[in-house]
């Protein structure tokens, strides 16, 4: 069984970069490489099964970052917004789920239906008791979240009558963790990327100051469970030392 083969040291959270869907269609030949993007999603369905099995309680996946919204073609983000809806937050909202949601991005730069989705997601899976949670990274963007942590936290000082001198000379990281999208879930452990790709890509860029980083050849579709557990084990060889 898979839980008999977890590493002695395991992530409790575990951060990925679902990357390789379109290489992953093209590579099997279909002529609409968007398709990989539903594979991908039902995919990610799968490794939260895994990460339940082993006790991995945290995992956040980035599944639409600004930058696809901004560069990709209409048509292609219009049915990734589509695959949202119908695979990750239909099968996330089920009665059943053992995941509770929580989201990380700017849920206005999606289309009206899909933020709907996603705020009733999470309303859905609020009263979870398993105490395990999933936060899906869409409409992301690590440098645009620092920025509108630090907006948010300038504001409510500005609100509450504290002089700017004043947040500048008292000013610490935690002060910025508590403005960021992520507030109240933990640093990743470890960032996993799939299809080759060896960088973050705007991902998690505060959180991860600390993460150990793996990076897996096969395309996210194609991510099997080996994969994984190489991933884990990989994180368990290695000694941690957080900036020291």
């Amino acid at each position: 069984m898979l839980q008999a083969r977890l590493p002695d040291s395991a992530p409790e959270h575990i951060a990925v970069i679902m990357d390789g869907n379109r290489r992953w269609a093209r590579q099997a030949g279909m002529a609409n490489t968007s398709l990989g993007h539903r594979a991908g999603a039902e995919h990610a369905e799968q490794v939260l099964s895994w990460c339940e099995a082993l006790g991995i309680k945290n995992v956040t996946v980035f599944i639409c970052s600004t930058e696809n919204l901004r560069h990709r073609g209409d048509a292609e983000v219009a049915y990734l917004m589509r695959v949202i809806e119908e695979v990750v937050v239909a099968r996330l909202s089920r009665r059943e789920s053992r995941w509770q949601v929580h989201v990380a991005g700017m849920l206005d730069a999606l289309p009206d239906s899909t933020a709907r989705a996603l705020k009733d997601a999470v309303e859905a899976t609020r009263g979870c008791t398993t105490g395990a949670h999933v936060t899906l990274a869409i409409g992301y963007g690590g440098r645009q979240e620092i920025i509108d942590a630090v907006r948010d936290l300038l504001v409510e000082a500005d609100e509450a009558g504290v002089p700017m001198a004043d947040v500048a000379d008292n000013l610490t990281a935690n002060d910025i963790t508590a403005h960021l999208y992520t507030v109240g879930r933990p640093d990743p452990d470890l960032v996993i990327r799939t299809s080759g790709e060896q960088r973050l890509s705007n991902f998690l860029l505060w959180q991860s100051a600390y993460s150990e980083l793996y990076f897996c050849e096969a395309y996210w579709p194609a991510f099997r469970e080996i994969d994984f557990l190489r991933a884990l084990r990989s994180y368990a060889a290695r000694t941690r030392r957080f900036g020291t």
